[in-house]
């Protein structure tokens, strides 16, 4: 059973889904928690995923209590009807521990996707972080994304017999939906000059919202620069973003501000951008693997990887910091190729074939070998 329930998590599961259901000893079920209503359903029809079971937990202005108790109740009635070997879950999502939980109370194996993940604090991100420590700790199956990440969980006392190296999901998902030719346009990507520099941005973390206003100052200046530069950034519905970023960015001039578009759509716009800009962790995966640089608006990341590669460059939430940032990359060509060029660490796109193989080499009691015992994924 694959149990999921956010946009980021849908995206990264969806290839374990299709890897699941390409085995016919295997009856892979779906459960969804609808954490994320509107923006899974986007997803399932991309996908073409059709759940057996839908939660339907969301509520409106959830807070994470709300998201955990739900989705424990929620799961009870259904691993008792379905009666899965194992669970899957994915990375740091609240859905993702919480769903662990309901099967290890069925006394149901869990296995992690995207397992090893760590920042050196708890609360950075917040809730994420604890999130996906407190999933591997209640997981029997490990599969990790990097070396680092597998190296985390080895630290950590568990068993290297349960940890694989697998590279990220997201990478399989986002290489194959790059190379569809029927990706529709963005919304008002029409609004763009393409002559121009083009940045993506997406923001939303809950750590970043006492600084959403400074970050969005950080914005204006970005687009007053004399390269003119544009941003497109589909805002998150949040209370504690999208009022802030339309006062302060919603009348500047190459600032396209839409709703939040579906994954074919930013997609669309990744491959049409000059570089991101986020706080995202996704992106922080999949930019890099159409050469697009990643400044990322956190103090500390889970993907280090991708700074030691040159992928990313930390920029926190300081308004100068992100200014001076953008700047470089816009104007020092040898900064902006540096980074464009560097190799993707996280992976070559067979990482839902290698969870599915791994798993039931497992489960027949037979040895399945690590596929990247030496460097990173995708080297």
């Amino acid at each position: 059973m694959t149990v999921f329930g956010t946009r980021p998590d849908t995206i990264k599961m969806a290839p374990v889904v299709h890897a699941l259901a390409a085995h016919r000893e295997i009856e892979g079920i779906v459960c969804v928690t609808a954490q994320h209503r509107e923006m899974l359903d986007d997803l399932l029809e991309l996908f073409e995923i059709r759940p057996l079971y839908d939660l339907d937990i969301m509520t409106e202005d959830q807070s994470l209590t709300d998201v955990t108790t739900r989705v424990l109740i929620g799961m009870e009635p259904v691993l008792e009807e379905a009666k899965p070997d194992v669970v899957l879950v994915h990375g740091d999502t609240t859905t993702s521990s919480a769903a662990a939980l309901a099967a290890f109370y069925q006394h149901v194996a869990v296995g992690h996707v995207e397992a090893g993940l760590r920042t050196s604090d708890r609360w950075v991100p917040f809730p994420e972080e604890m999130n996906r420590r407190l999933t591997g700790t209640i997981a029997s199956y490990h599969f990790s994304p990097t070396p680092l990440a597998r190296s985390h969980l080895i630290q950590e006392h568990v068993d290297p017999s349960d940890v694989v190296i697998t590279g990220n999901t997201v990478i399989d998902a986002f290489l194959e939906t790059a190379a569809r030719s029927d990706l529709p346009a963005p919304p008002r990507w029409s609004e763009l000059d393409p002559k121009r520099p083009i940045i993506t941005v997406t923001a939303h973390r809950r750590e970043n919202h006492p600084y959403m206003r400074k970050m969005c100052e950080a914005m204006r200046d970005i687009a007053e620069l004399p390269m003119r530069p544009q941003l497109y950034w589909p805002v998150h519905p949040s209370p504690r973003v999208r009022p802030i970023a339309l006062e302060v960015l919603g009348a500047v001039p190459g600032v396209v501000l839409t709703d939040p578009i579906d994954y074919a759509r930013m997609v669309a716009t990744i491959k049409g951008c000059s570089f991101v800009l986020t706080d995202s962790g996704g992106l922080q995966e999949e930019a890099p693997c159409l050469g697009k640089p990643v400044l990322v608006m956190r103090e500390e990341t889970e993907r280090p990887e991708g700074l030691e590669a040159g992928t990313l460059e930390l920029v926190g939430h300081r308004r100068e910091r992100i200014v001076e940032s953008a700047r470089r990359l816009l104007t020092d060509r040898a900064a902006y190729d540096r980074m464009a060029r560097a190799v993707n660490p996280y992976g070559d796109g067979r990482a839902a074939e290698r969870i599915v193989e791994w798993l039931l080499a497992r489960l027949r009691g037979a040895t399945y070998p690590q596929p990247f015992e030496a460097g990173s994924p995708g080297q």
